[in-house]
């Protein structure tokens, strides 16, 4: 097995069998709040420009649902709000758990509300990780090259 270390400004993963030049992580980011889509890609934009990772965007757990039924072996990281219209995290949080199992994306939930309740209401439902609003970036970059890393040696 060919092993490759990947290194990023602060993402640092190891992955095997891709090929370094090609590969590129997809994050799907679901957030009702039209914002997110240019915070995530201002925060995220080293990684994008350099190749090591794409973001795709829905805003609710439906259209994330819909994305994942086309592509889901391409997107190992879920990152979704709480509260979203027509179908909010938790619900999409469930789906993704009863459906998509082989490989199970990592699934990390974002929320204004970062109590204690809603932390354990979360992982109890599967949450890989639950973050708090406002989003602390070099915390969630250091989460997301835990997690590809797990991701790709798994």
């Amino acid at each position: 097995m060919d092993i490759k270390k990947v290194r990023g400004s602060h993402l640092y993963y190891t992955c095997h069998i891709f090929n370094i030049n090609t590969y590129k992580m997809n994050i799907l980011v679901v957030d009702d709040e039209l914002d997110i889509k240019t915070l995530f890609e201002q925060r995220f934009r080293k990684e994008i420009r350099s190749g090591q990772l794409s973001l795709v965007f829905a805003g609710n757990g439906a259209e994330a649902l819909n994305i994942l039924n086309k592509d889901s072996q391409n997107i190992p990281i879920i990152l979704s709000d709480i509260n979203m219209p027509i179908m909010n995290g938790l619900d999409l949080l469930k789906n993704v758990r009863e459906r998509y199992t082989k490989p199970a994306p990592s699934v990390i939930m974002i929320t204004a509300y970062g109590d204690q309740e809603n932390y354990n209401h979360c992982k109890s439902l599967g949450a890989d990780e639950l973050i708090s609003k406002p989003v602390d970036f070099n915390n969630l970059k250091e989460l997301i090259a835990g997690k590809l890393n797990h991701t790709c040696l798994s």
